[in-house]
């Protein structure tokens, strides 16, 4: 009896848990306004919102940006963190270096062009921790308006 009530319990709790696990879903995340005007990814416990350059008509050094929150929204300290963001863009492969820039931000640079196609995989490591990675299509979803973001 005892088990049989643990099970409806916890069937219960998954159930009501169901709503917040669909809404960290890369397909709602592109539905949702990214608060610096990048595109949003879980990444473990993390959400990353990356800005790459929209406007490089040909391979050059330009920044990438990656924002770091939690799933509420709140930003994280990005002190002590390391990554890389790598690109595929065109035909080409490009990793750009992400060093701490300020409160809840990474910043790099890569020789990359603004291909429609554009793939980004970002892997942050925090210290002590596991990395993260997220994967990214950031200019295909500037196409439908959810990323359209500046510089």
């Amino acid at each position: 009896m005892k088990k049989a009530l643990f099970l409806i319990a916890a069937a219960s709790a998954f159930g009501l848990a169901s709503p917040t696990l669909l809404a960290h879903t890369a397909e709602v995340l592109d539905t949702q306004k990214a608060p610096n005007g990048g595109q949003q990814r879980m990444a473990g416990i993390y959400h990353y919102e990356l800005i790459v350059a929209k406007d490089s008509k040909e391979a050059r050094d330009n920044a990438v940006v990656v924002y770091v929150t939690d799933h509420a929204g709140t930003k994280l300290p990005t002190a002590g963190a390391s990554g890389t963001a790598t690109i595929l863009a065109g035909k080409a492969k490009a990793t750009a270096t992400l060093a701490p820039d300020g409160d809840n931000r990474l910043k790099g640079v890569a020789k990359y062009l603004s291909a429609p196609d554009m793939k980004v995989v970002v892997s942050i490591t925090f210290p002590g921790k596991a990395a993260e990675q997220a994967r990214f299509t950031p200019l295909a979803a500037a196409k439908d308006g959810h990323a359209d973001h500046k510089h």
